[in-house]
């Protein structure tokens, strides 16, 4: 678990790190270079889910070194799907990260949403739904390495 105290925002406690794939930890199905490695040292203290449509059938693979749960959805209602999935989990221990248009609701509604803007771009949608904007993932993931951060950034 991660507890991070930000005046005027929120102390959250958070035990899962919700993930897309593509456009977030993976570009064009390849996972990005250092990001399995940084996964991994937050495993120790977040639960890694990676929920995906997997539009390129390459996930499981690409993710297998990875101490991570992998959850493939369909192709419809995605945005559902993984806004039911991050409240199974419980939205109040979640901190999610994702760039398109179905990650909007699962950001909104996670105790920390992040997107991002990397290759794929990101969706104006997703921006506005988020709590914080990096420009790519391991600017993300160092965020939850250095809680700090956070709490320069979200502060009142």
């Amino acid at each position: 678990m991660i507890t991070i105290k930000i005046p005027g925002f929120n102390e959250l406690q958070l035990h899962h790190l919700v993930l897309d794939f593509n456009g977030t930890l993976a570009v064009d199905g390849k996972i990005l270079a250092g990001v399995a490695e940084k996964l991994n040292v937050l495993s120790d203290q977040l639960e890694i889910h990676v929920i995906t449509a997997d539009t390129f059938g390459k996930a499981k693979t690409q993710l297998k070194n990875v101490k991570c749960v992998v959850k493939i959805i369909s192709e419809t209602e995605q945005h559902t799907q993984k806004l039911y999935y991050v409240a199974h989990l419980g939205v109040d221990s979640i901190v999610a990260i994702g760039n398109g248009r179905n990650d909007a609701l699962m950001l909104k509604h996670a105790s920390l949403g992040i997107a991002l803007i990397q290759e794929e771009g990101a969706c104006s949608e997703t921006l506005m739904a988020a709590d914080i904007v990096c420009k790519d993932i391991m600017d993300a993931l160092e965020l939850l390495n250095n809680p700090l951060r956070l709490t320069a950034t979200l502060r009142r």
